[in-house]
């Protein structure tokens, strides 16, 4: 690209795909970004409680780094806190870096809280606030026994009827985090599944496929037990707030986003500890910068 190829798509195209996904994202670089929100959602895999903990307290505190053409992008901090069978898990984004200096203001925090029963977890709240360009919203999503019943918004949200996101799809879906933890749970079998996500304004579907194994060597975290999973990720449009019209097709599969999954303790769960995503601007990368897992 070249250094002033560079600096001009930090200042054109850049500034557009770092909008948060927000209405005012031009079309071409919609969905581009949507592939990046998947990865800050994808990361969040790690905080989950596995069953054998279920009578300790135990604290989990990480860190992840996610780079766009080998500039430092977004950060993205985690606690998570376990009581029993019960979990409340912390999450923070922001920019760092020359893209935090160049491009538009970007901060959003997320908090899942519920339980774990022999069946599943159970979520009883989810929430998200979002500070992009100086403006706020928050959106609070709360559970019952018919999945997610009732969602409070500031600023209030009136879509259109065409955006609107229908009950049906609205009732089954999670919260970013609390999908994310949903995915953790699964261990072994986290790939091959469907996840349908919601922030309020946009319900997609993230779809899980298993595509091999790797030893800790050949995948470069020597410290993982026993083999990782590698998976690709896409995501389907499902209704909502989108800048463009939704394709028949559920993704562009030529371009999945990739994630390894490593068991990093003696538990059944596996942590996220590499992504890479190809966009049409170039690779996005996610690491994990640190792991504290504490037991009481």
């Amino acid at each position: 690209m070249g250094l002033l190829g560079l600096w001009r798509w930090v200042a054109s195209g850049a500034w557009a795909f770092y909008r948060a996904g927000e209405p005012e994202v031009s079309p071409p670089v919609e969905h581009e970004f949507m592939s990046f929100r998947t990865a800050l959602v994808v990361l969040a895999l790690c905080c989950t409680a596995p069953a054998a903990l279920a009578q300790t307290t135990r604290q989990i505190q990480a860190g992840y780094e996610i780079t766009f053409v080998g500039m430092t992008g977004f950060r993205i901090d985690f606690t998570a806190k376990y009581t029993g069978n019960r979990y409340d898990i912390e999450s923070h984004v922001f920019k760092e870096g020359i893209l935090k200096a160049l491009t538009i203001q970007y901060e959003g925090r997320n908090r899942a809280m519920g339980g774990f029963l022999p069946q599943g977890m159970q979520p009883s709240s989810g929430s998200l606030s979002l500070v992009v360009g100086g403006q706020p919203r928050t959106w609070l999503a709360q559970y019952g026994a018919g999945g997610l019943t009732t969602q409070t918004f500031n600023p209030e949200w009136k879509p259109p009827p065409k955006q609107a996101i229908p009950d049906d799809k609205r009732l089954a879906s999670l919260d970013p985090l609390s999908a994310a933890i949903s995915v953790g749970a699964a261990g072994d079998a986290a790939c091959d599944r469907t996840v349908p996500s919601n922030d309020g304004k946009r319900r997609i579907d993230i779809i899980l496929k298993k595509v091999r194994t790797e030893s800790p060597q050949a995948a470069g975290i020597p410290e993982a037990k026993g083999d990782l999973l590698v998976c690709d990720i896409y995501t389907k449009r499902i209704a909502g707030e989108f800048d463009e019209e939704q394709q028949e097709t559920e993704t562009d599969r030529a371009r999945p986003m990739r994630i390894w999954l490593a068991r990093m303790d003696e538990t059944h769960l596996r942590y996220p500890v590499k992504l890479e995503a190809k966009t049409f601007f170039g690779t996005i990368r996610g690491r994990t910068l640190y792991f504290h897992d504490t037991v009481q």
